[in-house]
């Protein structure tokens, strides 16, 4: 078989970036014995394991890692040939509401090469926490939404995104003080309830020395060595410190990434974002 269906391949992309069957196949829109007995075909066809069946997860072997690699470049290549013919056509305006710390550390690559396909749409970026971005998704008020899966934000899954504890570089070890000084989000906020729950959980006392809706502020106090503050992964300078197990600070989990879409979205600009944003977050 010297084939390679697009369709298998997103499957395949979907499952190692999962890492479960059962969501991947929600990703995809299919059956989960679908996927299942779709990768078990290329698997036969190529005559080797392209996936490691684990009890909680599915990961990729060597083999499959070769593959994923192409087939990443072979549906990226697919959609620039879509792109490149049908964006003369595609002009219009669309809201996308983005929490700050996803604002700043995933989006600026997406909405360059978005701008760069599609250069007549208008783009408004919304900076919000994702409470806040939930009613706004309903009312229509943005027509895309990406951010931590909250209450009252249903959506596509995007990613499991870790979370760590980040602190000021240099000598200063401020994760060592009990309470432990934390610089959060405001109240509702995911990454603020997971932090105290971990804290709780490994009986650390603490105290919460800043509060704010915006992850410059977070980073602030933290770079002045006042704080340590629990965020995403990506959304953690590279010359901060970054903290977990190792230093006495317990595991924070993952966050879940979505991406909502409002009813009045259903137009090619939004369904093109949409797109790049799931191509380029799922990676």
């Amino acid at each position: 078989m010297k084939a390679l269906d697009l369709d298998v391949l997103s499957m395949i992309i979907a499952v190692a970036d999962t890492g479960n069957i059962s969501r991947a196949a929600e990703l995809v829109h299919r059956s989960q014995s679908a996927v299942s007995m779709q990768i078990k075909t290329l698997e036969t066809a190529l005559g080797k394991a392209l996936f490691v069946r684990k009890p909680r997860s599915v990961v990729p072997t060597q083999d499959g890692e070769v593959l994923l690699t192409y087939a990443r470049r072979m549906i990226a290549l697919r959609d620039e040939a879509w792109a490149a013919v049908v964006r003369p056509d595609v002009t219009g305006r669309v809201v996308i509401g983005v929490p700050d710390d996803y604002a700043s550390s995933l989006f600026p690559p997406i909405l360059k090469k978005f701008s760069a396909t599609y250069p007549k749409v208008e783009i408004q970026v919304v900076g919000l926490p994702s409470l806040a971005l939930a009613p706004m998704v309903k009312d229509g008020s943005v027509d895309l939404v990406c951010a931590t899966r909250v209450k009252g934000l249903s959506g596509d899954f995007v990613r499991h995104e870790p979370m760590v504890w980040a602190a000021a570089p240099g000598d200063t070890e401020i994760w060592k003080e009990r309470p432990l000084p934390i610089a959060v989000f405001l109240p509702g906020s995911v990454a603020r309830e997971n932090a105290i729950r971990s804290l709780e959980h490994a009986r650390i006392a603490y105290r919460t020395s800043y509060e704010s809706p915006s992850l410059l502020g977070l980073l602030t106090m933290a770079e002045a060595g006042l704080a340590v503050t629990p965020l995403a992964r990506c959304a953690v300078p590279a010359h901060f410190t970054l903290l977990g197990p190792a230093q006495g600070l317990p595991d924070i989990g993952t966050l879940e990434v979505v991406l909502a879409r409002s009813a009045a979205s259903r137009r090619p600009p939004c369904d093109f974002l949409a797109e790049r944003i799931m191509a380029d977050l799922r990676r």
